[in-house]
Protein backbone atom coordinates (compact mmCIF):
# COMPACT_ATOMS: atom_id res chain seq x y z
CA UNK A 1 0.00 0.00 0.00
CA UNK A 2 1.21 3.49 -0.84
CA UNK A 3 2.09 5.85 2.02
CA UNK A 4 2.05 9.54 1.20
CA UNK A 5 5.29 10.13 3.09
CA UNK A 6 7.16 7.66 0.85
CA UNK A 7 9.54 8.46 -2.00
CA UNK A 8 7.03 6.97 -4.45
CA UNK A 9 4.26 9.39 -3.52
CA UNK A 10 5.12 12.10 -6.05
CA UNK A 11 5.22 9.74 -9.03
CA UNK A 12 2.00 8.05 -7.87
CA UNK A 13 0.20 11.41 -7.58
CA UNK A 14 1.49 12.51 -10.98
CA UNK A 15 0.15 9.32 -12.56
CA UNK A 16 -3.26 9.69 -10.85
CA UNK A 17 -3.54 13.29 -12.02
CA UNK A 18 -2.04 12.62 -15.48
CA UNK A 19 0.59 15.30 -14.90
CA UNK A 20 4.27 15.26 -15.84
CA UNK A 21 6.18 14.77 -12.55
CA UNK A 22 8.56 17.52 -13.64
CA UNK A 23 5.66 19.99 -13.44
CA UNK A 24 4.45 18.77 -10.07
CA UNK A 25 5.43 20.32 -6.72
CA UNK A 26 4.61 18.32 -3.57
CA UNK A 27 4.95 19.78 -0.08
CA UNK A 28 4.20 18.04 3.20
CA UNK A 29 1.77 19.87 5.47
CA UNK A 30 2.42 17.44 8.30
CA UNK A 31 -1.11 16.27 8.96
CA UNK A 32 -0.97 16.60 12.73
CA UNK A 33 -0.81 13.36 14.68
CA UNK A 34 -3.32 11.36 12.66
CA UNK A 35 -2.72 11.86 8.92
CA UNK A 36 -0.30 12.40 6.07
CA UNK A 37 -1.24 15.63 4.27
CA UNK A 38 0.41 16.94 1.10
CA UNK A 39 -0.08 20.20 -0.75
CA UNK A 40 0.12 19.45 -4.47
CA UNK A 41 0.73 22.20 -7.04
CA UNK A 42 1.04 22.16 -10.82
CA UNK A 43 0.16 24.66 -13.55
CA UNK A 44 -3.55 25.38 -13.09
CA UNK A 45 -3.83 23.08 -10.08
CA UNK A 46 -3.61 23.51 -6.32
CA UNK A 47 -5.01 20.71 -4.16
CA UNK A 48 -4.42 18.68 -1.01
CA UNK A 49 -3.98 14.91 -0.63
CA UNK A 50 -4.87 13.44 2.76
CA UNK A 51 -4.26 9.92 4.05
CA UNK A 52 -5.26 8.53 7.45
CA UNK A 53 -2.80 6.80 9.79
CA UNK A 54 -3.57 3.74 11.86
CA UNK A 55 -0.96 4.51 14.55
CA UNK A 56 -0.99 8.16 15.52
CA UNK A 57 2.18 10.18 16.01
CA UNK A 58 2.18 10.55 19.79
CA UNK A 59 4.41 9.23 22.55
CA UNK A 60 1.81 6.85 23.95
CA UNK A 61 0.30 4.13 21.74
CA UNK A 62 -2.82 5.48 20.04
CA UNK A 63 -4.54 3.43 17.31
CA UNK A 64 -7.55 4.25 15.15
CA UNK A 65 -9.27 2.65 12.15
CA UNK A 66 -8.07 4.06 8.82
CA UNK A 67 -11.41 3.98 7.00
CA UNK A 68 -12.49 7.02 9.02
CA UNK A 69 -11.09 9.01 6.08
CA UNK A 70 -14.13 8.14 3.95
CA UNK A 71 -16.68 9.29 6.52
CA UNK A 72 -14.79 12.57 6.34
CA UNK A 73 -15.04 12.83 2.56
CA UNK A 74 -18.73 11.86 2.63
CA UNK A 75 -19.78 14.58 5.06
CA UNK A 76 -17.68 17.19 3.25
CA UNK A 77 -19.56 16.39 0.03
CA UNK A 78 -22.90 16.67 1.78
CA UNK A 79 -22.13 19.90 3.63
CA UNK A 80 -20.71 21.64 0.56
CA UNK A 81 -24.20 22.61 -0.60
CA UNK A 82 -25.54 23.47 2.86
CA UNK A 83 -22.88 25.81 4.25
CA UNK A 84 -21.70 29.12 2.73
CA UNK A 85 -19.51 28.67 -0.34
CA UNK A 86 -15.94 27.81 0.63
CA UNK A 87 -16.82 26.64 4.15
CA UNK A 88 -15.64 23.10 3.37
CA UNK A 89 -13.16 21.97 0.68
CA UNK A 90 -14.56 20.27 -2.43
CA UNK A 91 -13.62 16.59 -2.80
CA UNK A 92 -11.72 15.88 -6.03
CA UNK A 93 -11.00 12.13 -5.85
CA UNK A 94 -10.83 9.14 -3.49
CA UNK A 95 -8.67 6.02 -3.30
CA UNK A 96 -10.26 3.30 -1.18
CA UNK A 97 -7.26 0.97 -1.31
CA UNK A 98 -4.83 3.56 0.06
CA UNK A 99 -7.18 5.28 2.52
CA UNK A 100 -6.80 8.73 0.99
CA UNK A 101 -8.63 11.44 -0.88
CA UNK A 102 -7.79 14.68 -2.65
CA UNK A 103 -9.59 17.96 -2.05
CA UNK A 104 -9.34 21.56 -3.12
CA UNK A 105 -6.82 23.64 -1.21
CA UNK A 106 -7.80 26.61 0.89
CA UNK A 107 -7.13 30.06 -0.60
CA UNK A 108 -3.41 30.74 -0.73
CA UNK A 109 -3.69 33.56 1.79
CA UNK A 110 -5.61 31.43 4.31
CA UNK A 111 -4.04 30.43 7.61
CA UNK A 112 -5.21 28.36 10.58
CA UNK A 113 -7.10 30.59 13.00
CA UNK A 114 -4.78 29.14 15.65
CA UNK A 115 -1.83 31.14 14.25
CA UNK A 116 -3.11 34.67 14.91
CA UNK A 117 -4.76 33.57 18.15
CA UNK A 118 -1.45 32.34 19.52
CA UNK A 119 0.07 35.74 18.75
CA UNK A 120 -2.73 37.55 20.55
CA UNK A 121 -4.28 38.77 17.30
CA UNK A 122 -7.95 38.27 18.11
CA UNK A 123 -10.64 39.17 15.59
CA UNK A 124 -14.20 38.94 16.81
CA UNK A 125 -15.55 38.43 13.30
CA UNK A 126 -13.65 35.15 13.14
CA UNK A 127 -15.25 34.06 16.41
CA UNK A 128 -18.69 35.02 15.14
CA UNK A 129 -18.16 33.11 11.90
CA UNK A 130 -17.14 30.00 13.85
CA UNK A 131 -20.31 30.19 15.95
CA UNK A 132 -22.50 30.65 12.90
CA UNK A 133 -20.93 27.69 11.07
CA UNK A 134 -21.35 25.36 14.04
CA UNK A 135 -24.92 26.50 14.57
CA UNK A 136 -25.73 25.99 10.90
CA UNK A 137 -24.82 22.30 10.75
CA UNK A 138 -26.53 21.69 14.09
CA UNK A 139 -29.74 23.09 12.59
CA UNK A 140 -29.20 21.31 9.27
CA UNK A 141 -29.09 18.04 11.20
CA UNK A 142 -32.81 18.39 11.87
CA UNK A 143 -33.39 18.38 8.10
CA UNK A 144 -31.12 15.40 7.39
CA UNK A 145 -32.24 12.48 9.58
CA UNK A 146 -30.25 10.08 7.38
CA UNK A 147 -27.08 11.46 9.00
CA UNK A 148 -28.11 9.69 12.21
CA UNK A 149 -27.63 6.30 10.52
CA UNK A 150 -24.74 7.30 8.24
CA UNK A 151 -22.66 8.78 11.08
CA UNK A 152 -24.19 7.09 14.12
CA UNK A 153 -21.16 4.86 14.75
CA UNK A 154 -19.08 6.63 17.43
CA UNK A 155 -16.12 4.23 17.33
CA UNK A 156 -13.71 6.77 15.88
CA UNK A 157 -14.93 9.46 18.26
CA UNK A 158 -14.10 7.17 21.19
CA UNK A 159 -10.73 6.20 19.69
CA UNK A 160 -9.67 9.78 18.94
CA UNK A 161 -11.45 11.79 21.63
CA UNK A 162 -13.11 9.95 24.50
CA UNK A 163 -10.27 7.51 25.20
CA UNK A 164 -7.23 9.83 24.77
CA UNK A 165 -8.88 12.93 26.23
CA UNK A 166 -11.28 11.68 28.90
CA UNK A 167 -10.39 8.15 29.94
CA UNK A 168 -6.64 8.74 29.74
CA UNK A 169 -6.90 11.91 31.82
CA UNK A 170 -9.21 10.28 34.35
CA UNK A 171 -6.64 7.51 34.85
CA UNK A 172 -4.10 10.14 35.88
CA UNK A 173 -6.59 11.86 38.21
CA UNK A 174 -8.45 9.06 40.03
CA UNK A 175 -10.09 11.54 42.40
CA UNK A 176 -11.89 13.01 39.39
CA UNK A 177 -12.59 9.72 37.61
CA UNK A 178 -16.26 9.57 38.54
CA UNK A 179 -16.83 13.03 37.07
CA UNK A 180 -15.28 11.93 33.77
CA UNK A 181 -17.30 8.70 33.78
CA UNK A 182 -20.53 10.60 34.44
CA UNK A 183 -19.79 13.05 31.63
CA UNK A 184 -19.00 10.27 29.15
CA UNK A 185 -22.29 8.52 29.93
CA UNK A 186 -24.32 11.73 29.84
CA UNK A 187 -22.81 12.87 26.56
CA UNK A 188 -23.14 9.48 24.87
CA UNK A 189 -26.89 9.56 25.50
CA UNK A 190 -27.28 13.03 23.96
CA UNK A 191 -27.42 12.11 20.26
CA UNK A 192 -29.15 15.00 18.56
CA UNK A 193 -27.03 16.32 15.67
CA UNK A 194 -23.92 16.14 13.55
CA UNK A 195 -20.71 16.67 15.52
CA UNK A 196 -17.38 17.68 13.94
CA UNK A 197 -15.34 16.22 16.80
CA UNK A 198 -12.24 18.40 16.28
CA UNK A 199 -13.73 21.88 16.13
CA UNK A 200 -10.48 23.65 16.88
CA UNK A 201 -8.88 26.90 15.63
CA UNK A 202 -6.22 24.81 13.86
CA UNK A 203 -9.00 23.35 11.70
CA UNK A 204 -10.57 26.70 10.82
CA UNK A 205 -8.65 28.28 7.94
CA UNK A 206 -9.31 32.01 7.81
CA UNK A 207 -8.91 34.90 5.42
CA UNK A 208 -10.22 38.43 5.78
CA UNK A 209 -13.57 37.33 4.38
CA UNK A 210 -13.89 33.57 4.83
CA UNK A 211 -13.51 30.56 7.09
CA UNK A 212 -12.98 27.00 5.84
CA UNK A 213 -13.62 24.04 8.16
CA UNK A 214 -11.28 21.08 7.63
CA UNK A 215 -10.39 17.75 9.34
CA UNK A 216 -13.78 16.06 9.62
CA UNK A 217 -12.33 12.64 10.44
CA UNK A 218 -14.01 12.45 13.86
CA UNK A 219 -17.45 13.36 12.47
CA UNK A 220 -20.38 11.53 14.07
CA UNK A 221 -23.97 11.88 15.17
CA UNK A 222 -23.97 12.81 18.83
CA UNK A 223 -23.66 15.63 21.34
CA UNK A 224 -23.11 19.07 19.73
CA UNK A 225 -22.13 20.59 23.06
CA UNK A 226 -18.81 18.75 22.64
CA UNK A 227 -17.92 20.87 19.58
CA UNK A 228 -18.91 24.08 21.34
CA UNK A 229 -16.86 23.15 24.41
CA UNK A 230 -13.88 22.08 22.27
CA UNK A 231 -13.68 25.52 20.63
CA UNK A 232 -14.25 27.36 23.91
CA UNK A 233 -11.50 25.30 25.53
CA UNK A 234 -8.97 26.38 22.90
CA UNK A 235 -9.77 30.04 23.54
CA UNK A 236 -9.42 29.45 27.28
CA UNK A 237 -6.08 27.65 26.84
CA UNK A 238 -4.72 30.59 24.86
CA UNK A 239 -5.83 32.94 27.61
CA UNK A 240 -3.63 30.94 29.99
CA UNK A 241 -0.81 31.11 27.43
CA UNK A 242 -1.14 34.91 27.02
CA UNK A 243 -2.73 36.15 30.25
CA UNK A 244 -2.29 39.81 29.30
CA UNK A 245 -4.83 39.21 26.51
CA UNK A 246 -7.24 37.07 28.49
CA UNK A 247 -10.05 39.63 28.26
CA UNK A 248 -9.73 39.60 24.49
CA UNK A 249 -9.94 35.81 24.40
CA UNK A 250 -12.97 36.02 26.72
CA UNK A 251 -14.55 38.50 24.30
CA UNK A 252 -13.91 36.08 21.43
CA UNK A 253 -15.58 33.32 23.43
CA UNK A 254 -18.61 35.51 24.16
CA UNK A 255 -18.87 36.46 20.49
CA UNK A 256 -18.65 32.80 19.45
CA UNK A 257 -21.40 31.85 21.87
CA UNK A 258 -23.64 34.75 20.86
CA UNK A 259 -23.41 33.76 17.20
CA UNK A 260 -23.94 30.08 17.97
CA UNK A 261 -27.01 30.61 20.15
CA UNK A 262 -28.47 33.20 17.78
CA UNK A 263 -28.15 30.69 14.94
CA UNK A 264 -29.57 27.70 16.81
CA UNK A 265 -32.35 29.61 18.59
CA UNK A 266 -34.20 29.00 21.87
CA UNK A 267 -34.66 25.27 21.20
CA UNK A 268 -30.95 24.87 22.00
CA UNK A 269 -30.85 26.91 25.20
CA UNK A 270 -29.43 23.80 26.92
CA UNK A 271 -26.32 23.89 24.73
CA UNK A 272 -24.14 26.24 26.78
CA UNK A 273 -24.61 24.65 30.24
CA UNK A 274 -24.11 21.22 28.62
CA UNK A 275 -20.87 22.42 27.02
CA UNK A 276 -19.65 23.72 30.36
CA UNK A 277 -19.86 20.15 31.71
CA UNK A 278 -17.27 19.25 29.07
CA UNK A 279 -15.08 22.31 29.48
CA UNK A 280 -13.20 21.48 32.68
CA UNK A 281 -12.53 17.91 31.51
CA UNK A 282 -11.24 19.12 28.14
CA UNK A 283 -9.08 21.74 29.83
CA UNK A 284 -7.43 19.14 32.05
CA UNK A 285 -7.05 16.77 29.09
CA UNK A 286 -4.89 19.28 27.25
CA UNK A 287 -2.26 19.08 29.98
CA UNK A 288 -2.61 15.47 31.19
CA UNK A 289 -4.25 13.56 28.33
CA UNK A 290 -2.59 11.93 25.33
CA UNK A 291 -2.55 15.16 23.30
CA UNK A 292 -1.24 17.99 25.53
CA UNK A 293 -1.22 21.54 24.17
CA UNK A 294 2.34 22.03 22.97
CA UNK A 295 2.53 25.77 23.66
CA UNK A 296 1.88 25.67 27.42
CA UNK A 297 4.96 25.97 29.65
CA UNK A 298 5.07 23.75 32.73
CA UNK A 299 4.30 26.51 35.28
CA UNK A 300 1.25 27.42 33.19
CA UNK A 301 0.18 23.78 33.08
CA UNK A 302 -0.05 23.80 36.87
CA UNK A 303 -2.37 26.81 36.74
CA UNK A 304 -4.48 25.03 34.12
CA UNK A 305 -4.73 21.92 36.31
CA UNK A 306 -5.98 23.97 39.23
CA UNK A 307 -8.57 25.84 37.18
CA UNK A 308 -9.69 22.70 35.36
CA UNK A 309 -10.22 20.82 38.62
CA UNK A 310 -12.40 23.63 39.96
CA UNK A 311 -14.48 23.68 36.78
CA UNK A 312 -14.93 19.91 36.88
CA UNK A 313 -16.04 19.89 40.52
CA UNK A 314 -18.42 22.82 40.04
CA UNK A 315 -19.25 23.33 36.33
CA UNK A 316 -20.03 26.93 35.38
CA UNK A 317 -23.33 27.79 33.75
CA UNK A 318 -21.77 29.84 30.95
CA UNK A 319 -18.51 30.41 29.11
CA UNK A 320 -18.30 33.92 30.55
CA UNK A 321 -18.45 32.48 34.05
CA UNK A 322 -15.80 29.92 33.15
CA UNK A 323 -13.34 32.59 32.00
CA UNK A 324 -14.03 34.68 35.10
CA UNK A 325 -13.46 31.78 37.49
CA UNK A 326 -10.40 30.45 35.68
CA UNK A 327 -8.50 33.65 36.44
CA UNK A 328 -10.01 34.65 39.78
Amino acid sequence: MLELDSLQAKSWIAARLSIDPANLHVESLGGGVSNHVLLVRAPGLRCVFKQSLERLRVEQEWLCRRDRIFRESQIMRELAGLLPTGSVPAILMEDQENFLFAMEAAPQEAEPWKSPLLKGEIRLDHAARAGTLLGTWILQSELHPRWQSDFGDQTVFHELRVDPYYRSTAARHPALARHFASLIEESSERRVSLVHGDFSPKNLLVTDQSMMTIDWEVVHWGDPSFDAAFLTNHLLLKAFHRPASRRDYAAASSTFWSALLETTGPHYSWLEPAAMRHLGCLLLARVDGKSPAEYLAEPVRNHVRTAATQLILAPPSSAAEAFERAFS
